[in-house]
């Protein structure tokens, strides 16, 4: 599977130019890593180390981005892309099925995220998650979206921390389960800090942080993904985009996903 992949995304490059590419050894195949060429239209002045530093960006996208030229965005430097898929119990984003197909097609490693709703059970949001996310081979691992909805119209509630990591661990043991692989949790620094999800054990996180480096906005705390923009420019996407790097080099990302095949 990453051997086909890898040759999509040359095969694009070939045709539509642009960004340096490089080719990763893994296993029998290859993971091939292309060079961001994107831009931001609010830019942050970083006192840490920069997102830019980090040699694997992605996107994460939503109902919100509706003119996606996924071969374009994958020649410009999208070599992974999480795809919100539902929300709560009863909705599902209208864009996921586009999304997923044509980030399939282009070659873009592709995970689904779903949005945690507080006021309905850990158990039926994850069953309403797996009926509508695809068991896809070489899909990147699910992701469990936790955040406080102040602005929510149906739901504000802010439980306890244990209790929210406990509906967590809910959540991820039952797609464990059906995936095969251990779900991510994504969230912002605010969540984070008083739910105190750092105490589970066994999770990787995709952690937001739009004005330092995650070192200093999580406490030191580990992370595989970083979302460092809402307001980001990709070509062939239309409009703002939220722009993410992976923590590692370009080996250690060949390595990951290795380890993450299902």
């Amino acid at each position: 599977m990453l051997r086909q992949l890898s040759l999509v995304a040359l095969l694009v490059l070939s045709a539509c130019g642009g960004a340096k590419r490089e080719a990763v050894p893994v296993g029998s195949g290859e993971v091939t890593v292309i060079s961001s060429n994107f831009d931001d239209s609010d830019p942050t002045d970083w006192p840490g180390r920069s997102p830019d530093r980090y040699p694997v960006h992605g996107i994460d996208l939503s109902r919100f981005q509706t003119s996606v030229d996924w071969s374009a965005a994958r020649a410009n430097g999208v070599n992974f892309a999480f795809i919100k898929a539902t929300e709560g119990g009863d909705r599902v984003d209208p864009m996921f099925e586009d999304h997923w197909r044509g980030a399939g097609r282009a070659g873009v490693m592709r995970g689904a995220y779903h949005f945690f709703y507080h006021c309905r059970p850990a158990a039926e949001q994850a069953r309403w998650f797996i009926k509508h996310v695809p068991r896809t081979p070489g899909a990147l691992p699910p992701v469990l979206d936790m955040e406080w909805t102040p602005t929510s119209p149906t739901c504000t509630i802010r439980r306890d921390g244990a209790v929210i990591r406990e509906e967590a661990r809910i959540f991820l043991d039952i797609l464990e389960r059906h995936y095969g692989q251990r779900p991510m949790i994504y969230t912002t620094v605010d969540f984070f800090q008083d739910t105190e999800l750092w105490r589970l054990q066994g999770v990787e996180f995709w952690l937001r942080s739009v004005a330092d480096h995650p070192h200093g906005a999580y406490d030191g705390n580990s992370w595989s993904f970083w979302q460092y923009t809402s307001t980001g420019l990709v070509p062939g996407i239309a409009g703002r985009v939220d722009i993410n790097v992976f923590a590692g080099s370009k080996q250690a990302w060949a390595g990951w996903l290795a380890a993450r095949q299902m």
